[in-house]
């Protein structure tokens, strides 16, 4: 874990993007560049965040992953997302918590039908969006072509850095291009007065989705991913600084178990401050994880604006507001399709239920749920892969 400078913003960053964008190579770069890792992990087996077993089997993200980094003027709680569209659920639970997100889109494919999933998700979040338009080092991908078409889909668009013959820079009408793209006239006028906007301007603008800054490069040749970790630096602003002196209140956004079974509730801390021994309502914390990957650092003490998981609360769930803290999250995404697990005849299925039903803390949107006239379990899935993944989990479980 980086060492965390009190003069520093922190914010939260979710990574997401449809199947093969390049999500995961993006963020095993972000971490190489920033120093966490001596060298980018690949898709076939050594990355950081994709560290579980199925995943690196299939080369697909699964489940939500953190990790902590830091640049020159920002901590940043990275967290990772699942690109296929079975595991929309998972991802959408990480959105609740987000302060900004990279949305990374392949200049190969374009945009997807899973990218405007998330593109509508991220609206009505009103998360504010930083783009990544990977792959521009393979043929054909020509940067004009790809932004007439982003720009088509959303004129709130602009380009903050230009890819030509594999180099990254600035581009040379950045400030008109994010004048023109504002409906605020005094925006404009600023720019025609000064012939440039400060970087607190700018930070505005993305904060309040005015506009959506565009980075364009190669992840897996380290391209552009400088510009975007300096975009982060300079146009993020954490909202969370005035607030570590308010009552502790968090959402609980995801519960999972750890290899010894411990059961971890993953909150976002939206105020005020929390430390081992607390209670929270009967329950007393008994301690505060940082995750970086599959590995953590315990901590006595977390504030306002982190990503931390505690253990020591066995009664929460994911989507509960704890303390002070009890804004409602939107219902995510469910499946629409019922299924019956089975098991082999020699197999209580009464037993397997009591084994498997944590499960549906971990994973809400399967509304597990056991049936007694007909002593069956009842599930609800996404579709195939997501059918897969649970088969080995329970197979794990038993």
């Amino acid at each position: 874990m980086t060492e965390t400078t009190a003069e520093k913003k922190h914010i939260t960053i979710g990574i997401l993007a449809h199947v093969d964008a390049g999500k995961t190579t993006l963020s095993e770069e972000l971490l190489y560049e920033t120093g966490v890792r001596k060298q980018a992990g690949r898709v076939d087996g050594d990355t950081l965040l994709d560290h579980d077993e199925m995943e690196r089997s299939r080369g697909i993200t699964i489940f939500s992953k953190q990790a902590e980094l830091s640049t020159a003027e920002t901590d940043i709680t990275l967290l990772d997302t699942p690109g296929h569209v079975d595991f929309t659920a998972e991802m959408e639970r990480t959105l609740q918590v987000l302060d900004y997100a990279i949305l990374v889109i392949s200049a190969s494919d374009r945009i997807q039908a899973h990218t405007k999933t998330v593109w509508r998700l991220l609206n009505e979040y009103q998360i504010p969006v930083f783009l990544f338009v990977n792959k521009m080092d393979q043929p054909d991908n020509l940067q004009s072509e790809i932004l007439t078409e982003l720009q088509d889909f959303s004129d709130k668009i602009v380009a903050f850095s230009r890819y030509e013959q594999g180099t990254v820079h600035t581009s040379e009408d950045f400030y008109e291009s994010i004048a023109m793209a504002s409906e605020d006239e005094t925006i404009l006028n600023t720019y025609m007065e000064q012939g440039a906007l400060s970087d607190t301007c700018i930070q505005t603008m993305i904060k309040q989705r005015q506009i959506i800054p565009c980075y364009f490069g190669s992840a897996l040749k380290g391209i552009g991913v400088d510009a975007l970790l300096n975009g982060l630096d300079a146009y993020t602003t954490d909202a969370y600084q005035t607030l570590t002196e308010a009552p502790f209140g968090a959402r609980v956004y995801k519960i999972t178990r750890d290899e010894k079974g411990n059961r971890l509730a993953h909150i976002k801390v939206m105020q005020g401050s929390l430390s081992v021994r607390d209670t929270i309502g009967e329950e007393k914390v008994t301690q505060i994880r940082i995750y970086n990957g599959e590995h953590y650092q315990t901590v006595p003490t977390v504030t306002a604006g982190h990503i931390c998981s505690i253990t020591g609360l066995e009664t929460i769930q994911a989507g509960d507001g704890i303390g002070n803290y009890n804004d409602n999250p939107m219902a995510c995404i469910e499946p629409v399709i019922s299924y019956t697990i089975t098991f082999d005849e020699a197999v209580s299925t009464r037993l397997m239920y009591t084994k498997i039903k944590d499960l549906d803390e971990e994973l809400p949107e399967l509304h597990l749920s056991w049936n007694e006239p007909t002593e069956t379990i009842q599930i609800m899935l996404m579709g195939p892969v997501q059918i897969e993944i649970l088969t080995q989990l329970i197979k794990n479980r038993c």
